[in-house]
């Protein structure tokens, strides 16, 4: 099979998914391709630019086009809506969020931000606020993810932790974990509240 850049890119993904971001190397790219390392770099000329290609196929599954909400629906509504289909990209690949955060040039991520704002200000929103507002809910998103694929500590971080102690200690966080977390609620809710927070403002 001919190596071309969909290839290399597609298989950088299966990479990913393989083993993080940190087992995604041109060497072990390469290997998976059956070539020399050079000769990735006739379509991909460094691992920059290998990061960002695969930060574009990973938000690629969940906006492949940039489509205006309905004009009958509120955009608060439809922002929340957008900072999921994010998260599900994000959350879809081991280590999403970090490639995200170490892509600097994605024309996709600029391309969600371009439509948000601009869905906010056609509906009467003054641009400072559309920008701050679509700047927060995306790096909002971005690190709850981030948080989430970290994970829970491990049992070596747990070791002599004192539970009881931190409770003692803390005593309003750990109430406010509790209350929330009622049966039934999870992290998703958590996250979407989270983002009505910053939409809506604390009235929310």
């Amino acid at each position: 099979m001919a190596l071309d850049r969909q290839r290399i890119i597609t298989e950088a993904v299966a990479l990913l998914d393989a083993e993080g971001l940190d087992g995604v190397t041109t060497r072990k790219l390469a290997a998976r391709l059956g070539v020399q390392s050079p000769t990735l770099y006739w379509h991909i000329p460094n691992k920059a630019a290998l990061v960002t290609a695969i930060a574009e196929a990973i938000l690629e599954q969940q906006f492949p086009e940039f489509v205006s909400p309905d004009p009958a629906e509120p955009w608060p509504d439809w922002l929340i809506r957008l900072a999921g289909r994010l998260r599900r990209a994000l959350l879809a690949h081991p280590d999403g969020a970090r490639v995200i955060s170490a892509s600097q040039l994605s024309l996709t991520m600029a391309g969600i931000s371009e439509l948000a704002m601009s869905t906010l200000v056609a509906r009467g929103v003054p641009l400072r606020r559309a920008r701050l507002v679509v700047v927060t809910v995306l790096r909002f998103t971005v690190g709850y993810v981030l948080e989430e694929q970290t994970g829970p500590p491990g049992a070596e971080a747990l070791e002599g932790f004192d539970m009881d102690a931190y409770a003692a200690a803390y005593p309003t966080v750990i109430a406010g974990v509790t209350e929330y977390f009622e049966p039934g609620r999870t992290v998703d809710d958590l996250f979407r509240d989270c983002v009505a927070q910053i939409v809506h403002g604390p009235s929310s």
